[in-house]
């Protein structure tokens, strides 16, 4: 007996105990595990960010409009980004990851549409539970079992048939360094009670109806992962290789690429078609070298049996021999946006640089460098990071100065230098006006680089693009200026700072770049079009071809010759001292109204006061010819570079040259030899 306890109060006593001691233990375990959750079922599977597992696409029989998909992950390295689950090219049917500041489940409910739901990044070496559904209406994100966030997102997922990736994006992109732990996807949606049973009792949760499969440690074998669910769904163990393809394609395809579908249009699209050489943005496409006589060029390529999955492309056309050679497959940029086309420069040493572009900041962006001068047998990677719209300039002694687009709050014009190509400051931005610009650019000679550029206005959105801007560097971007001379002070934020060329906000116009060049004395010539509005049709026209040039006193402005039925038809301008030429698709093509047509020569003798078409180049075509592109040290033989394509709907696209004369030569589909000879088109 305790002194001083009677038997009941003793017994009230240890009863109080033990209810604290159970109190204690509860508070230890929420303390350890937080509400509800126990930690994985398992050690997990470590991944080092070198292999991965991947599914074949027909074992994992997802529906397109329900689905979960759930893990516990281990992040040991949180920097850049890491990928849990996927499936399909990026931003294209489903992915689970990390990227930046958040983890997202990202969902591609509509063609060229996507969005994702948010949670906050685990705790670096930390096990923590995601899950993330979709119901065709909405994407949900768990974190824990509880739900993070919550987004719209009305449509259906494109029907899979490919593989499911655990631990990365794909064979080489975006692999995860830590460990994932009882990976799961169902093809129906689970309920908040049903995700939160996942984590506070994962075994309870394994009989939930519709699970496709379940991936847990105890299952991992020298090679597979197998499902341990009763069926034979084995993840085959892949390393990891290199982003560079360095491959060689049989045949010239372009890439076949749409954006935003027009809702009871007949022209189905604001701009679709063959892009292989777009976007008037993406700066230079072809260069030709004078030293080896030949006209080196990159585009936006597709494989023969899917013209909508994008390859980056290398080539040249030799003026000696006629001929071309098989392309070069640089890289698989797994996207169907066009917008992530590549671009091309050379140094002085005579190595080839491409510039491989992404659409915003959810894909990474990569610069390559031939291993050999004049040679596109291979190529070695020298920097991965993040740009849009690239316009890259080697400027001699004093190094490189990348001019680009970074999507921050907007579409920002921005810049980074470097002296060998490989090691780049950090991006400094120029400009910023309301929702942003859209910028071209060309240097002339190695003495400056000037950019002209448009910009969004707040409220109406990105369609509305108004005003033309100039602006020019002689010091690689350490200051900036008028074309006369007055200093600029970046960023730029007010629609009517000095670089402003003329405001055609006021007269209700769009306006939208398609070339810059300089004249013999370093004076920018600039060729836009204006517009009415943003979507395709007759209401609204005219689109205008017109032209700004600087005098060495003021702006002169002209156009009024030159008219296209598409915002989006484009062509370049070439100046041969006192003869201006435009090469552009500026006659109705078999799609009217769609972007691209058939192919024109103009020419002015009065800096663009007047315009005669002296030669239509294609005509009778199939498809809309598209983004004619003007080489850097353009050479006769090789004068403008583009693609053709359906302007309504999927379709092969092929690949053009034309000669100053304006004959015009397709490049070969189908090469059974390593050089084929262009055929020639007929007129």
């Amino acid at each position: 007996m305790f002194y001083g306890l009677s038997p009941s109060g003793l017994l009230q006593w240890q009863t109080m105990r033990t209810k604290r001691t159970i109190t204690g233990v509860v508070f230890l375990l929420v303390f350890l595990f937080g509400n509800g959750r126990a930690g994985p079922p398992g050690k997990g599977v470590v991944l080092d960010g070198t292999v991965a597992f991947r599914v074949a696409g027909k074992d994992v029989p997802l529906s397109a409009q329900a689905l979960t998909v759930a893990c516990w992950v281990r992040a040991d390295r949180l920097e850049d980004s890491g990928v849990f689950l996927n499936v399909g090219r990026a931003n294209n049917v489903f992915t689970l990851y990390y990227f930046k500041d958040n983890v997202r489940m990202l969902i591609g409910h509509q063609k060229d549409a996507y969005t994702h739901a948010r949670a906050d990044l685990p705790v670096k070496g930390e096990w923590t539970h995601y899950a993330g559904t979709y119901d065709g209406k909405e994407i949900r994100l768990y974190a824990n079992g509880k739900l993070a966030m919550t987004t719209q997102a009305q449509g259906k997922m494109e029907t899979p048939g490919s593989p499911l990736f655990l631990g990365s994006l794909n064979e080489r992109e975006r692999f995860l360094v830590g460990a994932l732990e009882d990976v799961r996807v169902w093809n129906r949606t689970l309920s908040q009670e049903e995700v939160s049973l996942l984590v506070s009792d994962p075994e309870a949760s394994s009989n939930l109806t519709g699970l496709l499969g379940r991936w847990m440690s105890k299952d991992l074998g020298d090679k597979e992962w197998t499902a341990c669910d009763g069926r034979e769904l084995a993840a085959e163990r892949i390393e990891k290789k290199g982003l560079l393809m360095n491959e060689k394609a049989n045949g010239y395809w372009g890439i076949w690429y749409s954006n935003q579908p027009v809702k009871d249009s007949e022209y189905v699209y604001k701009y679709s078609g063959g892009l292989g050489t777009y976007c008037a943005k993406h700066i230079p496409h072809a260069w030709y070298c004078k030293e080896a006589d030949k006209t080196f060029f990159t585009y936006g390529g597709a494989l023969k049996d899917d013209s909508s999955r994008l390859f980056h492309m290398v080539s040249y056309y030799d003026h000696k021999t006629g001929k071309v050679p098989r392309p070069t497959i640089l890289l698989d940029k797994e996207t169907s946006d066009a917008h992530d086309n590549p671009v091309i420069s050379m140094d002085s040493e005579g190595y080839i640089w491409i510039f491989s572009s992404s659409h915003g900041t959810s894909r990474p962006s990569y610069i390559s460098r031939s291993l050999k001068p004049l040679s596109i047998d291979a190529f070695e990677l020298m920097w991965t990071g993040n740009y849009s719209y690239p316009h890259p300039w080697p400027m001699g002694d004093k190094g490189w100065i990348l001019m680009h687009t970074h999507y921050t709050g907007g579409r920002a014009i921005a810049m980074m230098t470097s002296k060998d190509g490989k090691n780049w400051t950090e991006r400094r931005f120029l400009c910023r006006m309301d929702q942003g610009h859209y910028q071209i650019s060309r240097r002339f000679k190695h003495e400056k680089v000037g950019s002209a550029y448009n910009y969004h206005p707040k409220g109406p959105g990105i369609s509305k693009r108004t005003n033309l801007y100039y602006m020019e560097s002689d010091d690689l971007g350490n200051t900036w200026k008028t074309v006369d001379g007055q200093p600029l002070e970046p960023i730029l934020t007010d629609p009517g700072c000095p670089a402003l060329v003329h405001d055609f906000q006021s007269q209700g116009l769009n306006v939208y770049m398609k070339d810059i060049t300089f004249d013999e004395a370093g004076r920018p010539i600039i060729l836009f079009l204006t517009s009415k509005g943003n979507l395709p049709g007759p209401e609204n026209g005219p689109r205008i071809w017109r032209t700004a040039r600087w005098t060495g006193e003021a702006w002169d402005l002209q156009g009024e010759d030159i008219v296209s039925d598409n915002n989006y038809d484009m062509g370049s301008l070439y100046v041969e001292k006192d003869l201006w030429r435009i090469v552009a698709p500026t006659e109705t093509g078999p799609q009217a109204f769609n972007p691209g047509g058939e192919v024109a020569l103009w020419e002015s003798q009065d800096w663009g006061a007047s315009w005669k078409k002296v030669r239509q180049m294609t005509r009778n075509s199939q498809l809309n010819h598209t983004y004619v592109r003007r080489p850097v040290n353009v050479h006769s033989g090789f004068y403008g570079f583009w693609a053709d394509g359906h302007g309504r709907h999927p379709s092969e696209s092929r690949l053009y040259f034309c000669n100053r004369d304006g004959d015009v030569f397709r490049l070969p589909q189908e090469m059974k030899g390593e050089w084929a000879v262009p055929e020639q088109v007929a007129p």
